[in-house]
């Protein structure tokens, strides 16, 4: 049996999906896709809850009070999705992989975007950043990036992952402040967090990491031929050791406190994304996340550039990873 089109996906996705959204969220968008306001406005003195980013320093050195710009709503939004799709997110121990789930969403948030009036473009990633798609709307452009991202294959023999290299490029080449999906599995060599850190510092951003339970806890299969996705290198284990196991599992639980103490330091919020997640209630998690986010940049708690964010991994984790 053939594979399915890229039309049939979404066309599925559209419905079992969407729709179910749509009456979830009872066709409310407005709170999860807000444009950044780019026109100046105005000049008022700062007060408690501001944005810090949006003070005047000129201004607020002549007059020897901090001012902050006041910006005129820019409804229209741009969205990125930088994506990862090294041989690592290939794996996937039940029927789905980690790419499907990255496809899946993405094929899901780039329609919500686009029926609403937004531009979204994306970053393709295999071992370098191989293909750029500009933002614009409609729905081909959606089919266009889904069928992208299914026709993409990374090589399979290579360094290894360096995400720090994606972000760099996402830096250089999205100079408009835009909403951006780091979409990935985060499994990559050290030195992507100062990369996170600068991109955050100019767009909001949302880490979604990618995962499948086998790779936090390895189940007892006996011997086993390991082989690294990206590197080739193969490894023969066995399984059934107790010890192995728990070496596994340690150096997993490692690997987990390194990279969500990574998205702590840059100042991201992150949604935990399974291969046997459902689809609508990631979303779900995710429109929370931004419906408490906004309560806080109104006023309701602290202010958003103040906000620990170490608690809104958690709350991103509702329903997938504890």
């Amino acid at each position: 049996m053939s594979a399915p089109s890229s039309d049939a996906i979404l066309r599925r996705l559209e419905w079992t999906v969407i729709r179910r959204l749509d009456g979830l969220l009872q066709g409310d968008y407005r709170t999860l896709f807000r444009g950044a306001g780019l026109d100046l406005a105005d000049l008022r003195e700062y007060q408690l809850h501001d944005d810090v980013r949006h003070i005047d320093w000129n201004v607020t050195a002549r007059l020897q009070s901090p001012y902050v710009r006041e910006f005129t709503e820019d409804r229209e939004l741009n969205a990125w999705f930088v994506l990862d799709l090294s041989g690592s997110v290939d794996f996937g121990s039940q029927a789905r992989t980690k790419r499907l789930v990255s496809a899946e969403f993405v094929a899901v948030l780039a329609r919500v975007l686009t029926r609403h009036g937004n531009r979204v473009g994306a970053m393709l990633y295999g071992d370098q950043v191989e293909a750029v798609l500009p933002a614009r709307g409609g729905r081909l452009h959606v089919l266009n990036l889904l069928q992208r991202m299914r026709d993409f294959r990374a090589p399979t023999t290579g360094s290894g992952t360096q995400l720090h290299r994606l972000l760099e490029a996402a830096h250089r080449m999205i100079p408009r402040r835009s909403m951006i999906f780091i979409v990935s599995d985060f499994i990559s060599a050290p030195g992507w967090q100062d990369a996170l850190a600068r991109l955050s510092q100019r767009h909001e951003v949302l880490a979604v990491r990618l995962y499948d339970a086998a790779e936090l806890e390895l189940p007892d299969l006996g011997l086993v031929t390991i082989q690294d996705a990206e590197t080739g290198e193969q490894l023969f284990v066995d399984t059934h050791d107790p010890g192995f196991r728990e070496r596994f599992a340690k150096a997993a639980e490692e690997h987990e406190e390194r990279m969500h103490q990574g998205f702590v330091k840059a100042g991201v919020d992150t949604l935990e994304l399974a291969t046997d997640d459902d689809l609508v209630d990631a979303v779900l998690r995710f429109a929370e996340m931004r419906r408490q986010r906004s309560r806080l940049a109104a006023g309701g708690g602290l202010p958003a550039h103040l906000a620990p964010r170490a608690s809104w991994s958690a709350t991103a984790t509702i329903g997938g990873r504890p």
